[in-house]
């Protein structure tokens, strides 16, 4: 959505500031009125009347006005009034723009010989006339549009800009919207300047001399606001939550456009020393500055700098954009280049996308064939962060559509769709049920993953469409409703004392090639422990049957994961299954031989015990081979209260948990 604020008067000597307005404002207001008498002095052609301006515009002529909150309001209505008091003044004129969050009331029916818009971007104001045919919408990589305008691939005849009143020095600032605004400024032949001292003076490549404005039209009125649509918060934080688990100190991060990249910013307050490389800038992002999470130390680009290309927000948002060093704007092409994202270490891009399906096709700019938003600049910072010194991209998510109608994740993508990602861009997926880590994975390791994460409700539809298309096992078992829904709250961190970090967490269903490298990675000793018997394999039948596919309800496993070599490995199993309708579970324990004698036996046993008592289990039984030794000191160590007995060459344990 977006606030449009009531026109204030234009500029006068009599104009005085708002009675809350700040000591600074009031000196810049003083200052902008007496620079644009001087420069009216200076360039009194540069002052004529709109109707005088507006005459100038030929038919067929192509006017460029600028993108998102900086859309000169006063100039495009003007223009359109100027049309409907003279509707031949011109014929067949194309509007171009990026985002049109503003009035467009060239729309109207009764415009259409006089305007027709061609977007690059689509916004909801322009969503509806470019899918019923009365707008056109250019397909393009935002960071290629500056220079359609500069090889006159695609002419400015006329610009409709805002910028700040000049400074002492005649320059005026493009302040939020520099993105492609300078490029079309710069080329157009025609540049007429909506002056407002409402528009922040925003440091970078902003700045454009006065000399260069053929008209100027000072028009004080507030910039449009933009303010996402908000969703659950309890969502946005289960989100964020496991969005904070990837992002790590020092990381530079892009957050792209939409309400759960924005909402996700407020759970990365516990990090420290981001840096920002982005296209856009958004309220999220100047609130992590504001409280020191954000301080750009560590780029090795542009360190100390915020850089970005425009900004949407709130007011607050570009007061805090005011004449602060610490903000870059840069052009689009700069930005956005994949070669510049690319060049900063630790590059995180985190984009969302309207629906993604089980092989990792991504489409955020369309549902189906009908054109949603546009490709922008998504691809750029996700294909540019993962070619990064240590970069990665996260494609962040909500499960559902609104009311949880649909399921995001999809088993293919509708017919018409736009792949805005491919299957070989995505690194992380993450949504309110968890992270999916798709790189290097295969289709049916991919599919299982993002099932995994997919709302419970559509879980079993997707198992079976999977089925269907052959993208995972015909025979792949699964537990719908509250039996195989993953019990996220089981999860925790432990360190053993020999400091081997580890997560413990229940096992997911796409945990299948983990458990079965684990189970490969154990010696015949270990395995016999374990079963009681040498298995020299364990196909998928088996591992699903014992190890994955597991009722929640009346069994648990507990998986010791470890990081090694930048990749997730388990380092111990734990296993319960409790035993008929009693408060009684046989239990197991596994370490992988590499990991052995590490405290990891300890830390499994403990946990899983812990989980057991939560359920109001009484008692665990496990039998054991007599050299077996290491499990009675884990539990003498734990100092668990238990029974044995020997039992046809066994021995049968009962460790009491009340």
């Amino acid at each position: 959505m977006f606030s449009l604020l009531p026109l204030r008067r234009p500029f006068s000597r009599s104009l005085l500031p708002p009675l809350n307005a700040t000591d600074k404002m009031k000196r810049r207001m003083v200052i902008s009125i007496n620079n644009l008498d001087a420069l009216r002095k200076k360039y009194p052609e540069k002052f004529a009347s709109t109707d005088d301006i507006f005459s100038k515009i030929r038919a067929g002529d192509r006017i460029f006005i600028s993108t998102g909150c900086a859309e000169p309001q006063y100039l495009v209505q003007t223009l359109v009034d100027y049309v409907e008091s003279n509707p031949k003044a011109f014929f067949d004129t194309e509007i171009l723009h990026v985002w049109t969050l503003g009035v467009a009331p060239y729309y109207n029916e009764k415009f259409k010989n006089n305007f027709r818009q061609n977007s690059f971007f689509i916004s909801h104001n322009t969503r509806k006339a470019v899918n019923e045919g009365m707008a056109d919408y250019t397909p393009i990589f935002l960071s290629e549009v500056s220079a359609l305008f500069r090889n006159r691939q695609v002419p400015v005849d006329v610009a409709l800009v805002q910028v700040t009143p000049p400074d002492e020095h005649g320059y005026c600032s493009l302040g939020i919207s520099l993105d492609i605004t300078r490029a079309a400024a710069e080329c157009a032949e025609l540049l007429i300047a909506q002056v407002n001292s409402n528009m922040p003076r925003v440091h970078g490549d902003t700045f454009i001399h006065a000399s260069k404005l053929d008209f100027i039209i000072p028009y004080d009125e507030p910039l449009l606001e933009f303010i996402p649509p908000e969703l659950d918060p309890e969502i946005v934080d289960k989100i964020g939550h496991y969005v904070a688990q990837i992002i790590e100190d020092g990381d530079t991060i892009q957050v792209g456009y939409g309400s759960v990249p924005n909402g996700i910013l407020s759970c990365l307050g516990e990090k420290k020393n981001l840096g920002v490389h982005t296209e856009m800038l958004s309220d999220g992002l100047v609130d992590l500055i504001r409280s020191g999470v954000v301080d750009n130390t560590k780029k090795n680009r542009n360190r100390g700098k915020l850089v970005a290309s425009f900004c949407m927000g709130r007011k607050e948002t570009y007061a805090f954009l005011d004449d602060n060093p610490s903000v870059l704007f840069k052009e689009i092409d700069y930005t956005n280049h994949p070669l510049n994202i690319a060049a900063q270490d630790h590059m995180t891009a985190i984009n969302s996308a309207l629906e993604l399906d089980l092989s990792g096709q991504a489409s955020a700019e369309s549902l189906g064939s009908t054109f949603y938003s546009g490709i922008g600049g998504q691809a750029n910072f996700m294909r540019g962060a993962v070619l990064a010194e240590k970069g990665k991209n996260i494609l962040a998510l909500q499960s559902t559509t609104r009311n949880d109608e649909a399921s995001r994740i999809v088993p293919a993508l509708k017919e018409g769709a736009g792949v805005t990602l491919t299957r070989g861009d995505l690194h992380y997926v993450v949504t309110e049920f968890g992270i999916a880590h798709l790189h290097g994975k295969n289709i049916r390791e991919r599919a299982m993953s993002l099932i995994a994460i997919a709302h419970p409700k559509f879980r079993p539809w997707l198992i079976e469409e999977a089925k269907k298309r052959s993208l995972i096992y015909k025979d792949q078992a699964f537990f719908p409703g509250e039996k195989g829904e993953y019990p996220e709250h089981l999860e925790a961190h432990r360190t053993t004392k020999q400091n081997v970090r580890l997560l413990m967490r229940p096992v997911k269903i796409s945990d299948e090639p983990l458990v079965k490298d684990f189970y490969y990675a154990l010696s015949d000793k270990s395995i016999y422990k374990r079963f009681l018997t040498i298995r020299r394999q364990m196909p998928h039948s088996e591992l699903q049957k014992h190890f994955v596919i597991i009722d929640y309800t009346r069994e648990m496993a507990i998986l010791a994961v470890t990081e090694h070599l930048g990749q997730d490995l388990i380092a111990g199993i734990a296993q319960y299954c409790i035993c008929g309708d009693t408060l009684s579970a046989e239990a197991s324990i596994v370490v992988r031989d590499d990991f052995q004698g590490k405290g990891i036996g300890v830390e499994l046993l403990s946990y899983l015990v812990t989980v057991a008592k939560n359920e109001g289990l009484h008692t665990f039984t496990a039998d054991v081979l007599p050299d077996n030794l290491a499990v009675l000191r884990i539990i003498e160590k734990l100092g668990l209260k238990f029974d044995r007995k020997w039992d046809s060459g066994l021995i049968h344990i009962v460790i009491y948990l009340k």
